[in-house]
């Protein structure tokens, strides 16, 4: 699937993003992951999809651009993400708050 130009590969359920693993009204956003260059909507899709294991984003790399709102297709960087305070810049759209949980899967919270 092609969101404002860019590929999202997973086990996707519709256009903003959600997926097989997270669907609720606020899961509308993918990630970019380093070892590939492609947005996942999850770590489990890039699991189950890519065929290498999956590379964090080091803090050093915060400044790029690797997370996609699902709702306005606007690329954010790491920062401004994680501090966004769960809404995007843009569209001001809610993210999931409780993705939170899970950045430790995809940023390195160390220099």
């Amino acid at each position: 699937m092609f969101i404002n130009g860019h590929q999202v590969k997973g086990k996707l359920l519709d256009h903003e993003t959600r997926c097989q693993h997270y669907h609720s009204q606020f899961d509308i956003i993918a990630i970019k992951f380093p070892c590939c260059g492609f947005y996942y909507p999850c770590y489990q899709c890039h699991q189950e999809v890519a065929e290498h294991p999956p590379v964090k984003w080091k803090k050093a790399e915060w400044d790029m651009k690797a997370i996609l709102c699902g709702n306005c297709g606007k690329e954010l960087t790491i920062n401004e993400y994680m501090n966004g305070q769960h809404q995007c810049p843009t569209c001001k759209a809610d993210f999931n708050a409780g993705c939170q949980k899970h950045n430790h899967l995809y940023f390195s919270m160390k220099e």
